[in-house]
């Protein structure tokens, strides 16, 4: 596994190629892999729950109505889109796209899991966003601020993956725990585990990424 110093490393050398812009930057973690045949249909779609919360928290959308839906509005949920949107939604392909696009995770009451993927499984399916089912009398606040501290990491017919590790006003030490929370799910899905990982990048919104094995070669010749 990628230890915490090689991950400070890189982390340090994506603050010093990075320009400060009039907006908080995110910081992204690349893990490029190898010895994968994406052919035969390997792929994984994982939520990670981050140690440490980014300043922009995840968005999700709640597909409920009645009790449920109150206690998702109570519980400051993004969007909350009842059962009688659903279908005007679906029908309406710029909307819905749209919606797909807008939140980053979804959530819904398990009885409307059947009309929303009726509804919306075209648009949300293909991103790996199918709504996570509620069952009633879950504890749908806690659901939510899990998730507002979560990240999706998916693969799909690509030996890569990207994802958030969080942004430039958070230390070193909080990146740190990220990066590592996310290379370990990575590697517990992967065949062979870390020896699957051919590289991992880091880098700011509007900077230069660098990755461990140009960063290994620079320290060797240096």
């Amino acid at each position: 596994m990628t230890s915490d110093a090689e991950l400070k490393e890189l982390i340090d050398h994506a603050r010093r190629g990075y320009k400060k812009r009039n907006f908080d930057q995110s910081i992204d973690l690349t893990i490029v892999l190898k010895d994968i045949d994406v052919k035969k249909g390997f792929s994984f779609n994982e939520v990670v729950h981050l140690p440490n919360k980014p300043t922009r928290q995840a968005t999700v959308c709640v597909v409920a109505s009645g009790e449920m839906g109150t206690r998702a509005k109570r519980a400051e949920a993004d969007r909350i889109i009842e059962v009688d949107e659903l279908d005007r939604i679906g029908t309406n392909k710029k909307e819905a796209k749209k919606l797909a696009k807008a939140y980053d995770f979804f959530v819904s009451d398990t009885s409307l899991m059947a009309t929303v993927g009726r509804s919306l499984g075209q648009f949300l399916g293909p991103k790996g966003k199918m709504p996570t089912p509620i069952p009633y009398g879950a504890p749908i606040e806690s659901i939510l601020n899990r998730l507002r501290s979560s990240v999706r990491v998916r693969m799909r017919n690509q030996l890569n993956v990207s994802t958030k590790i969080g942004d430039e006003k958070m230390d070193d030490k909080q990146l740190i725990q990220n990066a590592s929370a996310i290379l370990s799910i990575v590697e517990k899905k992967l065949p062979q585990g870390d020896k699957n990982i051919r590289n991992a990048f880091v880098k700011f919104s509007m900077g230069n990424a660098i990755g461990l094995t140009a960063l290994s070669s620079k320290m060797k010749s240096g």
